[in-house]
């Protein structure tokens, strides 16, 4: 194959053009947040409570497992959501313990002292979206323990 002779550029002004040419990484705006994917099962119902602004915000915990069976571990995700009333967000609150959601959200570590004056962080998870993967009632008892 004779059109295949060389995969470097020719000339300087070749290897210029491609340096300048070289689309960024995203095409999203910059923002100072990450994007984190969890699919996890409900700790519990989520609550509404009111954040120091006086604003509704939507509070609920998720649990994922990893590692072999034998040494299964468990880790537990709080999450925030900011959904207006109306019919989203009275579906996540019909949801119940156990029920299997997959979740995506904005993170980001905040710093704060706590009670005893320790400096300590908190990885903090504002959904965006949301999907059922497997509803649990609420009013069902026996709830599963993992997976």
């Amino acid at each position: 194959m004779s059109f295949l002779t060389s995969l470097r550029p020719t000339s300087s002004s070749t290897l210029l053009r491609l340096q300048t040419a070289r689309r960024p990484f995203s095409t999203s705006p910059a923002s100072r947040l990450a994007r984190m994917i969890i699919v996890g099962r409900l700790a519990d119902a989520p609550e509404i409570v009111a954040t120091s602004g006086g604003q509704d915000m939507l509070r609920y915990a998720l649990a994922t497992n990893h590692g072999p069976k034998d040494n299964r571990q468990t880790s537990w995700w709080k999450v925030a959501s900011f959904l207006p009333e109306g019919g989203a967000r009275d579906h996540l609150m019909a949801l119940g313990k156990g029920s299997l959601v997959y979740v995506e959200g904005d993170c980001s570590m905040n710093k704060f002292q706590n009670k005893d004056g320790i400096a300590s962080s908190a990885l903090s998870i504002v959904q965006r979206n949301f999907e059922i993967l497997d509803r649990r009632d609420p009013r069902a008892e026996g709830q599963i323990e993992g997976e």
